[in-house]
């Protein structure tokens, strides 16, 4: 993979947690796609627009901007080797022929200047290690006017599965969930840092507005507790402790968990997000 510079993000991505999330891709989509249309609908995507979708990872979010552009088209953008596997294979069995995949690095990939009309974003642009760059490159990639719509996440106390998380930390050795303006999950945390970014970058008319949804994380609390603990932090933390001690966090987790079950068994939490829109500069 060539011009790649965020070089930990896509030994992580190309390794066992993209396999994870490529094998999962369902149920990630099922904790994610509440903030789908909002997204966009954020995006103003219309009939001929070429959308770039960054940090696709398999794809959902690309076919759906795709499908609103029936004489138009979206390519999505990700380091992920298996999750754009399972993204191709999706777009063919959905009949999308319109949804393209490229692996590349946003903060160095030559996209073309003022290729696209609309770049969008479902929780892929807090893991760039130069965000400036990042965003910068992607402007350019827009043409002028063009618009600019992600979502990433609030505080960490605003989300459920952290709060749930935190709960852990008399058995787990659960830790800080990443630190504004550090590459990570929570890294555009703060409104006041993705209008800094935004602006330095060229853009203009940025907008940062608050948005819930409520996930489908499992059917029942055990088995919710056993995907929150399998992957990502949760499956850090679990490797560093004994079998009792991932045991009894299995039970504490599940037991938390279960004041979260619908009637239908579904574990559905809270994830409160910034929905944050912006314009290119127009040509002067």
């Amino acid at each position: 993979m060539p011009n790649v510079v965020n070089t930990e993000q896509a030994h992580a991505w190309n390794g066992p947690e993209g396999v994870q999330w490529a094998r999962n891709r369902d149920r990630w989509n099922a904790v994610n796609e509440g903030f789908n249309e909002r997204l966009l609908d954020a995006a103003e995507i219309t009939a001929r627009h070429r959308t770039l979708d960054l940090g696709c990872g398999s794809g959902q979010t690309t076919r759906l901007a795709a499908l609103r552009a029936p004489r138009g088209g979206a390519v999505g953008l990700d380091l992920s080797g298996p999750m754009l596997a399972e993204a191709r294979s999706q777009a063919v069995r959905e009949g999308v022929g319109n949804a393209t995949f490229t692996q590349g690095d946003a903060q160095t990939h030559p996209f073309g200047t003022g290729t696209f009309d609309a770049a969008i974003s479902r929780y892929g642009v807090m893991f760039f290690s130069d965000p400036g760059q990042a965003f910068g490159n992607i402007g350019r990639a827009l043409r002028a006017g063009g618009r600019l719509a992600f979502v990433c996440p609030a505080e960490p106390s605003l989300n459920d599965w952290v709060v749930a998380m935190r709960s852990l930390r008399d058995i787990l050795p659960v830790g800080e969930f990443g630190t504004p303006g550090l590459p990570g999950m929570f890294s555009l945390s703060f409104p006041e840092r993705i209008h800094a970014v935004l602006t330095a970058a060229g853009f203009t008319g940025t907008a940062v507005d608050r948005v819930e949804a409520y996930g489908a994380w499992g059917h029942g609390a055990d088995d919710a507790a056993d995907f929150l603990l399998g992957t990502g932090p949760g499956g850090h933390w679990m490797g560093q402790v004994d079998p009792d001690a991932r045991d009894r966090a299995e039970r504490a987790l599940a037991h938390r968990l279960r004041d979260h079950e619908a009637a239908d068994g579904t574990v559905r939490l809270r994830s409160t997000s910034w929905l944050v829109t912006a314009d290119r500069r127009a040509a002067r």
